[in-house]
């Protein structure tokens, strides 16, 4: 019984855990005509579902009182793992005194319906945490944004990379990084004014991202002229097409840049670097690399690709 129960790509999505069909039917019956709605039978099912790559619900309703796993316990491991930790748990448990309250509250549960439950009472407490969850998702997302070009920004850069290295690190897989800067932009900038630097940046950007082939591949702005992508699962070669994508994307452009030495027009420096994921490393040396590469890029002449492998 374990999957979908409807599709709207559009709707937030909610997964209900509970190992009795009956509950789960009313459940699902009750928010199937606002939600998009997926159902485990078990504490594990509801955990693979939670770690699927672009299926994370916005909202889990959770019994607490299941055989092989309870409830106590998947909520403690949806609340230990950082890339799931902000997904709101509501426990929905015949269970209704006030330590088995706080028991699940200080594991990290939002709220608590008890059984047997009222349609309307949970709409109304989903709504709501929904509602909270979509305004917090927001602020969060504006956080990790750069306000002059719309992409993240340096923080959503490490974030990633940190994220990316601990999942290379679990499945062996390579990690490659890819840093581009603006030649002589502090010359465009004197030269057209800082108005005229700020759309070029808009335009490299959006020619960096449109770049990217894969939806797991991310890049940012990583601070002044500078951008930076982090690509999981790549290794030298994969790294190596994207730098001279960008090389070539950017040069498409034919924006005019009378004071650069490189070209007639604005170009890119980038250098790109690759390694496994080792305990022993972190993915700042990763980082360094691919910056230490860039430099190379800008000493052999600019408007050019050097990488390490």
């Amino acid at each position: 019984m374990d999957g979908k129960m409807q599709i709207d790509n559009n709707k937030p999505l909610v997964l209900i855990v509970d190992d009795t069909p009956t509950n789960i039917q009313v459940l699902a019956e009750t928010l199937r005509a606002d939600y998009r709605v997926k159902v485990a039978t078990s504490g594990q099912a509801a955990l693979d579902i939670v770690g699927r790559e672009g299926g994370k619900p916005d909202l889990i309703l959770l019994d607490v009182m299941m055989a092989g796993m309870d409830g106590y316990e998947v909520c403690r491991r949806i609340k230990d793992n950082p890339d799931t930790q902000g997904i709101p748990v509501i426990f929905v448990t015949a269970k209704n005194d006030a330590q088995d309250e706080e028991r699940g509250l200080r594991l990290g549960a939002m709220d608590y319906i008890g059984k047997p439950f009222h349609p309307a009472i949970v709409r109304a407490r989903v709504q709501n945490h929904i509602s909270l969850k979509m305004k917090t998702d927001l602020l969060e997302s504006l956080a990790l944004i750069d306000g002059l070009t719309g992409i993240p920004n340096r923080r959503r850069l490490d974030e990633t990379l940190d994220a990316e290295w601990k999942r290379g690190l679990r499945n062996g897989t390579p990690l490659a990084v890819v840093m581009a800067d603006i030649d002589y932009f502090k010359a465009y900038n004197d030269h057209y004014g800082h108005g005229g630097g700020d759309e070029c940046l808009k335009a490299v950007a959006r020619a960096l991202s449109s770049s990217l082939a894969r939806p797991a591949d991310m890049m940012a702005r990583y601070g002044g002229e500078e951008f930076a992508a982090v690509m999981p699962d790549t290794d030298a070669a994969g790294a190596k097409l994207l730098a001279q994508r960008w090389c070539d994307n950017v040069a498409a452009l034919v924006l005019p840049h009378a004071c650069s030495s490189a070209a007639d027009h604005v170009t890119v420096s980038v250098g790109y670097a690759c390694q496994m994921p080792e305990v022993t490393q972190s993915p700042q040396m990763l980082l360094e690399m691919a910056d230490k590469m860039l430099y190379q890029a800008k000493a052999r002449g600019r408007n050019q690709v050097c990488g390490s492998q």
